[in-house]
């Protein structure tokens, strides 16, 4: 029997040998060992000026925003030029129609043999200002074809009757001054008021 048992069983030495024994693998050394100082790399100038230009843009944006904030609370004006203003010395002016104050001012400068006035460049139709064309010696509206002579006074058109005259005097100093607040003007059938006091210096 004892050979038997012994030829039905595998020596534990065998089995010790032909079972196979799993290695471990090595483990690398870790990377930053407890207590060891790492180094941050340092940013390139291209992400600092990409930083700067963005809180420049948050900075504009939040300054434009106050700004408009405080607009909207401030009392709207419309700023339009002044009224009275002066264009000089008489002796500045040769015989006829003066037009370099049309675009700043809205007036015409005409001096005659014995007075000089200001004409209002406004047409007595509805509004628009008429062109001198001195080719013609006449003032002509573009709109709607109204004519006037080279004193203002309609002779052709819609316009029911001659243009306003601003108001004038000499100051101290001897220049013109001229106020486009006070018109002097020539309603249709009645008396004209072109020959009133400050509706032209005498000359």
């Amino acid at each position: 029997m004892d050979s038997q048992s012994g030829e039905g069983s595998t020596p534990e030495s065998t089995v010790a040998a032909t079972t196979p024994v799993a290695k471990t693998a090595a483990r690398p050394p870790a990377a930053n060992p407890a207590g060891a100082v790492v180094e941050s790399t340092p940013d390139s100038s291209v992400n600092k000026m990409r930083r700067r230009i963005v809180w420049a843009s948050v900075a504009g944006f939040l300054t434009t925003s106050f700004l408009m904030f405080l607009r909207f609370f401030l009392p709207r004006s419309i700023q339009e030029p002044s009224t009275v203003f002066k264009i000089g010395f008489p002796s500045d002016y040769a015989l006829g129609v003066d037009t370099k104050w049309q675009q700043q001012y809205r007036i015409w400068v005409d001096k005659t043999s014995d007075r000089l006035f200001v004409i209002y460049a406004k047409c007595t139709h509805l509004g628009c200002t008429p062109d001198w064309k001195a080719s013609e010696n006449k003032f002509k509206c573009p709109c709607h074809g109204s004519g006037y002579d080279s004193e203002g006074v309609n002779f052709e058109g819609p316009a029911p009757r001659p243009m306003d005259r601003a108001r004038v005097e000499i100051d101290p100093e001897g220049q013109i001054v001229v106020d486009t607040n006070r018109l002097f003007k020539w309603p249709k059938g009645e008396p004209s008021e072109f020959d009133k006091d400050n509706a032209y210096i005498p000359l």
